[in-house]
């Protein structure tokens, strides 16, 4: 029987994954737990701690509801007050889960020990556990399985040398094991002591290097998480590498290996390397297969949940999701604003929730907008949900809207900006299923523009929704509070965005939250324009096209400007030992023209003090590594390779001047720079019935994203283990967000709540 008196730590990390895996969703999932929670004071989960939680989405192996389980197991919550709340929100898969992991938990009573024995005596390894009836038990040693070892107790009988090593104890009920502690046998010599034997295998006090688990096979679809793991023990300590078909993957240096929200382009054979000072060892191949989404549902009987065929939860779905986030605050000839910056971050964070492929850019001119809604486009396909955002200056005239880029001139026309209804014919021409613009922005008329653009003719798809932050004729507003305020129409999104009703019926909700606001009536109301005739909602699951081809196309397309640099260590050939120095520190510099960098903000100490309010660093790694940020913006604009120099200065104890090393580092096209927006593009043909217009691009080699310093002497590793150098560079901060900061009179006016 299990104790559910437990702490949540008392579960295994493999077990807290998997639960955070079912909780990833945002129907019935973390945050419809927290709520759960906070019935008992003590678990209540403050404001600033959810947002905390929804951040984990921006990092590539984030879990929102990873976060809030080390919340609650910090609060010393119970596993049955956990399984009580999973009951509560209807979680069967869940409440399934604990409960066969709790009551069913394996556990080793007894740990088999290591021995030495004279050759040719008995030797007896003993492996006890508790848990399930019918437990089953295998010895290997080594990798290799001992042939009849299905008991308890191993006997080795006459005992020989060929039969010394390190033994483990595998056991098993069904699908669920553990192993147990390796134990080290030996023959024992006349005249010689347990060191001295130890010392006969492995250098000094080293010790063999084993693999304790194996990572296993997979088979998942679009949108799950990946989830392998690899366990090793060793003297020294184990480190690891993970690989998918024989490249390695970077960062990915833990014994888990997460990718959440996996496309087709995720398939393949992984592999971990495991390696310690003396030793290195391969793990078994993993084979990750990934097919397209389907439902699942579950029938409760007197037994308790089992497994009943997917009921369909609505019967419309995407074939994919995509959404293109635009936010304009440094404009050049405009009054400046702050909250886009916000806004795109919050909405990003939202729409990774419901499995869109989001691309968020910042402070983009004339040409960049243009380019980047062409590529926006090649990712809609039949059956696709669009969703494009703009936060920034904007007008209409004439019932025409227009986004202005950074760079339209004072007295701006409708040929310097973005026309939104030509965007959404484009759109309608990918035979999409579903066309959502949300338009943050000022619709006041524009007097220095008396064009009538006259577009082509719209069909009718009945699948548009228009949400307009404001009313025709009318300013939007944002809250001037702090750097990372929210433009009033993200304020109130945010808290519906995540609901599963129809489109529209969530906006009109926004819409009736604003009216009930003191400091929006009067002042700003949302409008709704919309011809959509379907209960399509931004929730409907994702059900692949049947077309392969197109769908990993369309995925690589939208991978490539997420594809994070690799890691790489620098080696300076300084010579330097630990006892002949007494400072040793690092710094960027000499950036590629073409990025925005400000000198004032590198090679901080934190990420919030290189300017970025938005990224958080992972905790992961060796808490005395230093660190080092340096922020980039305007990534679209790069058109060279991202080049920089990195220079070691040190000093000796018997010198009075530093000593400086440099070397250049060349990084390649990193993130959206890859997609070279700064290019025109060509007038393209955007039949659905063709596949052969989404647009190949070349991936360039990997390049370096994080630089680590390590010099070519052992001193200087024992100075300073592993001295980091980590370049922050930011999609969601595309654009010039070193001014983010910068106070002034907005366009879209401020006042205080």
């Amino acid at each position: 029987m299990g104790d559910w008196n437990l702490g949540l730590g008392a579960l295994r990390e493999s077990v807290l994954s998997k639960l955070a895996d079912l909780l990833d969703n945002p129907k019935c999932g973390w945050r419809q737990l927290a709520d759960a929670v906070s019935k008992q004071p003590q678990f209540r989960c403050s404001e600033k701690e959810l947002v905390s939680c929804s951040l984990q989405v921006l990092s590539a192996r984030g879990s929102p509801s990873r976060r809030l389980l080390a919340m609650l197991a910090d609060r010393a919550c119970s596993l049955g007050f956990l399984l009580q709340c999973l009951k509560k929100i209807e979680h069967r898969e869940a409440v399934q889960y604990l409960t066969a992991t709790v009551m069913e938990q394996i556990r080793i009573t007894v740990q088999p020990v290591a021995q030495q024995v004279p050759e040719g005596a008995r030797l007896v390894l003993s492996c006890q556990a508790s848990g399930p009836t019918a437990l089953g038990y295998q010895w290997f040693k080594g990798k290799e399985e001992v042939p009849g070892s299905s008991t308890p107790d191993l006997v080795l009988c006459p005992f020989t040398l060929s039969q010394q090593g390190y033994y483990i104890c595998r056991v098993h009920q069904g699908e669920r094991f553990v192993f147990s502690q390796w134990a080290q046998v030996s023959v024992e010599r006349s005249g010689s002591s347990s060191s001295g034997n130890s010392s006969s295998f492995f250098p000094s006090s080293a010790s063999g290097l084993h693999i304790t688990q194996q990572p296993r096979d997979l088979t998942i679809t679009e949108g799950d998480c990946v989830s392998l793991e690899c366990m090793a023990e060793g003297n020294p300590p184990p480190q690891y590498q993970w690989y998918r078909n024989k490249q390695p993957l970077l960062p990915a240096n833990r014994p888990s290996l997460k990718i959440p929200c996996v496309t087709t382009a995720d398939r393949g054979k992984y592999s971990c390397r495991v390696y310690n000072l003396y030793h290195e060892i391969w793990s078994d191949q993993a084979h990750v297969e990934i097919g397209p989404g389907f439902a699942v549902s579950w029938d409760e009987n007197d037994a308790g949940f089992t497994p009943a065929p997917a009921r369909q939860l609505s019967q419309f779905y995407a074939t994919d999701k995509v959404a293109l986030l635009m936010g304009n605050m440094n404009y050049q000839y405009h009054r400046q604003l702050r909250a886009p910056m916000a806004d795109v971050h919050e909405l990003t964070n939202l729409l990774r929730q419901l499995d869109f492929k989001v691309v968020s850019l910042l402070d983009l001119n004339r040409q960049e907008m243009h380019s980047a809604v062409t590529e926006f486009l090649l990712l809609l396909d039949r059956g696709v949900y669009g969703l494009l955002y703009f936060a920034g200056h904007g007008y209409e005239n004439y019932g025409n809207s227009f986004m202005v880029p950074i760079d339209a001139p004072a007295s701006y026309t409708s040929e310097h900006c973005l026309w939104v209804q030509d965007v959404l014919q484009r759109m309608q021409e990918r035979e999409t299923g579903l066309n959502v613009f949300l338009l943050d922005m000022c619709r006041k008329r524009n007097p220095n523009d008396d064009i009538i653009p006259q577009p082509g003719p719209l069909k009718v798809t009945a699948n548009i929704v228009f949400g307009y932050a404001t009313c025709v004729d009318a300013e939007a507003y944002e809250v001037n509070k702090d750097d990372l305020s929210n433009g009033i129409f993200i304020s109130f999104l945010k808290k519906r965005l995540l609901e599963d009703d129809k489109v529209i019926v969530m906006l009109d909700r926004v819409a009736e939250d604003m009216g009930r606001c003191d400091i929006t009536r009067g002042r700003q109301a949302l409008e709704l324009r919309s011809n959509l005739s379907e209960r399509r909602a931004l929730t409907d699951r994702i059900q692949s096209s049947d077309c392969p081809a197109t769908t990993s196309a369309r995925n690589l397309q939208w991978a490539i400007a997420h594809v994070l640099p690799e890691s790489r260590y620098l080696h300076f050939d300084c010579g330097v030992k630990p006892k002949d120095i007494i400072s040793c520190t690092a710094q960027l510099s000499d950036f590629s023209e073409g990025v925005d960098v400000d000198l004032k903000l590198t090679n901080q100490e934190t990420a919030r003090d290189a300017g970025s309010l938005l990224f958080i660093v992972e905790t992961a790694g060796r808490p005395e590594v230093h660190k080092l940020f340096t922020r980039l913006g305007a990534l679209q604009r790069l058109k060279m390779e991202l080049t920089f120099t990195v220079c070691l200065q040190y000093q000796y104890a018997s010198m009075d001047e530093e000593v400086q090393e440099k070397t250049t580092v060349t990084v390649g096209k990193p993130l959206v720079a890859k997609l070279n927006l700064h290019q025109p593009r060509l007038p393209r043909s955007f039949s659905a019935s063709s596949s052969s217009d989404l647009h190949p691009f070349s991936l360039p080699e990997s390049s370096s994203f994080s630089e680590g310093l390590e010099s070519g002497d052992p001193g200087l590793r024992d100075f300073l283990p592993g001295l980091g150098l980590y370049l922050l560079v930011l999609l969601l901060a595309a654009g010039r967000g070193s001014r983010e900061r910068e106070a002034g009179q907005h366009a879209r006016r401020d006042f205080q709540p």
